[in-house]
């Protein structure tokens, strides 16, 4: 449960530093028939323990049922290979993740959608946490 708090304050103090630097970074100038868009990036340890509890089946099960009909305009998996230091042992934990990708579509509720997949996951899959970076970004399709 220590172990949770902790990520939890980092991560609140990490989201405000960042939405700060959001609020007092300047404008895109997209170009040509790119638009400013949010980018999310979302980080999923697939270890539970110290083996793979999260096997590519129920991944693409995870994927199709929580994440594509939130987010059914696409989105981007990439297979990674993370690494997080264990604040409690002070070791470095190092585990095969999933990246998922989505150049989000600029609905008022993006955030709680994103929001929701990462809730789903901790959940179903017993993780401590899912890290999400948003940054702005200009894209086309």
């Amino acid at each position: 449960m220590r172990n949770a708090r902790v990520w939890l304050s980092v991560f609140i103090l990490l989201s405000a530093v960042a939405g700060e630097a959001l609020a007092q970074a300047p404008a895109l100038s997209c170009h040509g028939a790119q638009k400013p868009r949010l980018l999310a990036e979302l980080m999923f340890g697939r270890h539970i323990g110290h083996r793979i509890g999260v096997g590519e089946k129920a991944w693409e099960h995870f994927v199709a049922r929580e994440i594509t009909p939130r987010f059914p305009d696409g989105l981007t998996v990439t297979d990674a290979s993370g690494q997080w230091r264990d604040p409690a042992s002070e070791r470095i934990v190092r585990e095969p993740s999933k990246l998922v990708t989505i150049v989000l579509p600029g609905n008022v509720d993006d955030e709680a959608r994103l929001d929701a997949v990462v809730s789903a996951y901790k959940r179903q899959f017993h993780q401590q946490s899912v890290v999400v970076v948003v940054q702005s970004v200009c894209a086309s399709f």
